[in-house]
Formats: C-alpha cells, structure tokens, sequence
C-alpha cells in the first residue's frame, strides 16, 4: 500500500511539471551587442527628433527675440549632436566588442 502512494506521488509530481519558454535568447555576444547598438541608436535618434521639433516650434515663435532664438539654436545644437552620437554608436559597439572579445 505504501508503495502505491509513493508511486503516486511520483506520477503527480511529473504531471503538474511546467515548461519554461524564453523569448528573448541571444546566442551569441555579438547579437547582444548588436542589440545594444540598435537600441542605443533608435533612443539617441528618437531624442534627436524631440529636440529638433523642439528647436523648430521654439524658433517659429520667437517673434525675431533674440534669446528664444537662441534657445532654438541651442535645441538645433542638440539634435545634432544627439544624431552624431547615433551615428557612432556602432563605433562604440566594435569598440565594446573588442574590450570583451567578440569577432
């Protein structure tokens, strides 16, 4: 009798046994990184676009003040270098690859 419950115990222990799905795997360092650098590049482009909007509605209302137009000048300085940076990111990535050891 004891054997039987031990037996069943056994068998609804397997039975109640779940699976585990991952959805996000990266088989390698390179995909990772290469994930970094396209998130890196599609954030520092988004904030780009932010301050180029915000630089384009700034200068449309300034009314020829001189310092709101150089406040639109400072948000146009602003999206630029956020468009250089994601333009570099993938030289920061090679160069992250080369730290840890990618090909």
């Amino acid at each position: 009798m004891l054997e039987l419950v031990a037996l069943g115990l056994l068998l609804s222990v397997s039975a109640h046994a779940e699976t585990v799905q991952v959805f996000a795997l990266a088989r390698s360092v390179d995909d990772v990184l290469g994930n970094i650098r396209n998130w890196i590049m599609g954030i520092l482009a988004g904030v780009a676009v932010v301050f180029l909007t915000i630089g384009g509605l700034r200068y449309l209302m300034a009314s020829g003040e001189p310092g709101e137009i150089e406040k639109a000048k400072g948000a146009f300085k602003a999206a630029g270098i956020g468009f250089g940076l994601a333009a570099l990111a993938p030289l920061v990535v090679e160069i992250l690859k080369n730290i840890v050891g990618g090909v």
